[in-house]
């Protein structure tokens, strides 16, 4: 495997040669008076590669929030350049340990930790928290090491959605509840369930390899599950 490598990066650097061979008699003919190298060695390929799991999540995401449109919207944690996105046809409040480098119009930051979250008790109607709670608990981010990190994590947000409130989830998934010890854990759809008692499945997708299913494949073990599921009793 790694000689394979080596040897596809050398047949890519004599690509790279060859091309700046070509490159260099015509410089002169462009408004550009400085020719430098900036090897991209990587981007020749016969497909445009697509990260399957962020793809899917955040089309799916967006499909929804985009059909309920809250008037606001508070993420917790999930990635900032999905929330940007989003935030340009809802206002997000957007809740992090860490705050970002760069403030996208229509969001508000709120440094807060998913544990303890700023918030009154039943006070949020549209919530979601994309790829964050299998982290919690297991010092990736710096956070302390708490084997109950995660189910800590979603009892914060069972507690401040308010009663009809859509909360929307991306979490692992696999064949039984795993620690892939520091990434994340994986839970059963079945434990995931009994962690949200008191709510409506109102809809479920599950990502596994490069394609998006209806249905929970236990035995094809690890893959992400995205879940819209709504608060009883509003």
């Amino acid at each position: 495997m790694f000689r394979k490598k080596i040897t596809s990066l050398i047949k890519k650097s004599k690509f790279l040669y060859s091309l700046y061979v070509l490159m260099i008699p015509i410089k002169d003919y462009f408004n550009f008076k400085s020719l430098m190298l900036y090897p991209c060695l990587m981007d020749k390929t016969n497909y445009t590669p697509v990260e399957p799991i962020y793809f899917w999540q955040d089309v799916w995401f967006a499909k929804h929030l985009f059909k309920y449109r809250p008037e606001v919207h508070c993420d917790i944690g999930s990635s900032y350049k999905t929330i940007s996105v989003i935030a340009q046809f809802t206002k997000v409040i957007f809740v992090d340990i860490r705050s970002p480098s760069i403030i996208a119009p229509n969001v508000y930051f709120v440094k807060g930790d998913i544990l303890n979250l700023p918030f009154e008790n039943e006070s949020i109607d549209s919530l979601s928290s994309l790829c964050v709670i299998e982290h919690i608990g297991l010092g990736r981010y710096g956070d302390t090491i708490d084997p109950y990190g995660s189910e800590k994590a979603i009892n914060e947000l069972k507690r401040v959605l308010r009663k009809g409130g859509l909360l929307y989830l991306s979490i692992p998934v696999d064949n039984e509840n795993k620690i892939y010890f520091n990434a994340h854990r994986a839970f059963t759809r079945d434990y995931l369930i009994e962690l949200f008692k008191g709510f409506e499945i109102l809809d479920e997708k599950y990502i596994y390899g490069s394609n998006l299913y209806d249905i929970y494949l236990q035995e094809r073990g690890f893959g992400t599950g995205l879940y819209l599921l709504q608060k009883k009793g509003g």
